[in-house]
């Protein structure tokens, strides 16, 4: 696989993949491990939405993963496992004993009877044990989704239903911070409306009994004694699934994005090894956790595909002080941070004294995903954690890519401070206006959308090809439509605005407003909500919610309305605000005016644009008068 070194080979591998994409990825494809090389390297679609990529090729992504790496490396560091809590001890797991492990925990699945093509839930936390039956899925052809374990029941649920998952892999305990949470109690109140799930593996962490079903529930540690650690790797076509992701959609109802294995594949190593310019031995840390995009490929795929150590971590930044993540890097000398701006505003307003101590020495590139970072955030991050030497990548992409689509390459872009930068090798991005027309001019903003298919692109929305073709296909003819607002300098440097649908970006993590809406509006007492995502200073989005009640003296009603969020989606979805009113700004049709709804949450008083077409032009001043702060 090649690997970018200046400036000039930037340009000139971006050239090449604009003009001769084929070969450019036949290229890329070369130096992975192959049962059968593809007939065809792509085949697409936009019109009616089919992409093939590297059709007919036959491989297994763990192997490459896995195998390919051990004759060089391994004994070698395959993970370096930190625990929640620093008294405890971590643990350093090498590529000799992660193909071990992988090879046991496939055999354990297989032994539950899972077949190539059955779709695994995992509902666990930030524990080696979740890498290993990631890997042990896909050696073996069964498609894992991943749930993040701080979602509720009923989002687990809906999850597991909708992908028709036939095993749930979850742990007793979770430990975050100085929390500690039952999962399995969380996912025994899941499969009371799920009916495809045939067995529950857990991996126990506590010393606590938890509630056991003898008919469907086994543990780990016990299946681990009927099995040994040889499993030759599934024979997987190039566009078979390898996993599905859900993401929060403007309809309220997750949409799970279905990725498939060889073009994911050669994506995922190809933009880890550019976008942070990996070198041989260096330690890399992604900070996200595997229930996301982030942890997925830049966690687990690319790393593991480059033969890079990872590093891995159970707990938060800011416990048991913010010198956490700080004193982690030092710990272990970690030479690449990746990291959401939600964490480095965390820890910037924590102050700097908690950076005494370390000297993060180790670190050669910094980099940041999950939505644009502000400037103050990229300036606090370049000068005292990389002390003005290392790289910022500011990295867009989403869980549809697949992988990094636009971004600086370390050490080789220059960096421009809240500016993505530019497109990988590839990437053929494009900003068009209302009408579907490209703006060729320089400065202007958007709707950012992709014109050419790359290999790690979504396959689909698993069980429902209409909603991709309508969500992702439709609303620009034969482009890939973000659903981002964006803009590009005179250098040719893209500016990510932010989200133009009904979906806001709270901490990095993508929720739909429909899907809270739903859930405030199941309490008796709400007649109406709307659900506005605001500025705010360390999350980047906050949750703004307007309510309307039958009872307006009702004071218990903000307790109880977060209470329903917090079951219904999850703690990370309750909103920050919530302020009654007796009306919503409306239009004659009965169409809720949400860019009022979403100025006045940002503070602004006036500059509304003509309120007289309003169903009640009063409703506005009424709002802005009684604003929460």
């Amino acid at each position: 696989m090649n690997k970018i070194n200046s400036f000039q080979e930037y340009l000139n591998a971006y050239e090449d993949s604009i003009s001769n994409p084929e070969s450019f990825w036949d290229n890329q494809a070369k130096d992975f491990s192959w049962y059968k090389r593809h007939d065809e390297v792509l085949s697409w679609d936009f019109k009616n939405y089919k992409v093939n990529w590297f059709s007919g090729g036959k491989l297994n992504i763990t192997e490459n993963c896995l195998e390919r790496h051990l004759r060089l490396k391994g004994d070698h560091a395959a993970i370096i496992w930190e625990p929640n809590d620093a008294k405890d001890e971590s643990k350093i797991i090498s590529y000799n004993q992660l193909f071990s492990k992988v090879c046991e925990f496939s055999n354990i699945l297989l032994n539950n009877n899972v077949k190539k093509g059955d779709r695994v839930c995992l509902y666990m936390p930030m524990i080696p044990e979740l890498v290993f039956f990631v890997l042990a899925c896909a050696r073996i052809g069964a498609i894992h989704s991943v749930v993040f374990a701080g979602f509720s029941a009923k989002s687990l649920s809906e999850r597991i239903n909708d992908s028709e998952c036939k095993i749930v892999i979850t742990s007793d305990f979770s430990h975050r911070g100085n929390k500690v949470i039952n999962l399995k109690s969380i996912v025994d109140k899941a499969i009371e409306t799920s009916s495809c799930v045939e067995k529950v593996i857990i991996v126990k962490t506590g010393v606590d009994n938890i509630k056991i079903n003898n008919n469907r529930d086994v543990f780990l540690h016990d299946e681990i004694l009927k099995v040994d650690n040889i499993r030759p790797a599934e024979v997987m076509d190039s566009e078979d699934p390898l996993f599905i992701l859900y993401t929060s959609g403007s309809t309220g109802k997750p949409k799970g994005i279905l990725h498939t294995t060889a073009g994911y594949m050669v994506y995922a190593q190809y933009s880890f090894m550019n976008v942070f310019q990996y070198e041989k031995n260096d330690i890399f840390w992604c900070t996200a956790d595997v229930g996301w995009i982030t942890g997925h490929t830049y966690l687990i795929y690319g790393p593991l595909l480059a033969g890079s150590t990872i590093m891995m971590f159970e707990g938060i930044p800011t416990w048991p002080n913010a010198s956490r993540f700080w004193e982690i890097v030092d710990k272990h000398k970690v030479n690449i941070f990746y990291t959401a701006p939600t964490a480095i505003r965390a820890l910037q307003a924590k102050g700097n004294s908690f950076l005494k101590g370390y000297n993060l020495d180790s670190l050669k590139v910094l980099g940041s995903v999950g939505e644009p970072i502000n400037i103050e955030a990229w300036q606090w991050y370049y000068e005292f954690i990389g002390k003005k030497k290392c790289p910022i990548v500011d990295t867009w992409w989403q869980t549809e890519t697949g992988g990094i689509m636009i971004s600086a390459l370390a050490g080789i872009t220059e960096l421009k401070p809240t500016y993505a930068t530019l497109p990988l090798p590839g990437i053929k991005p494009v900003i068009v206006d209302d009408n579907g027309d490209i703006i060729k001019e320089n400065n202007k903003e958007g709707y950012l959308c992709i014109d050419f298919p790359w290999p790690s692109m979504l396959r689909t929305i698993y069980g429902d090809h209409e909603r991709c073709q309508k969500t992702y296909f439709s609303t620009f003819e034969k482009k890939y439509f973000t659903g981002d607002a964006c803009k590009r300098d005179e250098n040719g440097y893209y500016r990510i605005i932010g989200r133009v649908d009904d979906v806001i970006n709270v901490s990095g993590h993508r929720l739909g407003t429909a899907e809270i809406e739903n859930a405030i509006n199941l309490h008796d007492k709400v007649v109406e909500s709307a659900v506005i995502g605001f500025r705010h200073e360390i999350k980047g989005q906050g949750i703004y919610a307007f309510i309307i009640l039958k009872d307006k003296k009702d004071h218990n009603i903000k307790k109880e309305i977060i209470s329903i969020v917090n079951k219904e989606i999850g703690a990370i979805a309750k909103p920050d605000f919530i302020q009654i009113v007796y009306n919503l700004p409306k239009t004659r049709s009965g169409k809720i005016m949400r860019r009022i709804l979403r100025k006045i949450a940002d503070g602004e008083k006036e500059n509304f644009g003509d309120t007289s077409t309003l169903l009640d032009p009063s409703v506005v001043k009424e709002i802005i008068k009684n604003r929460l702060t």
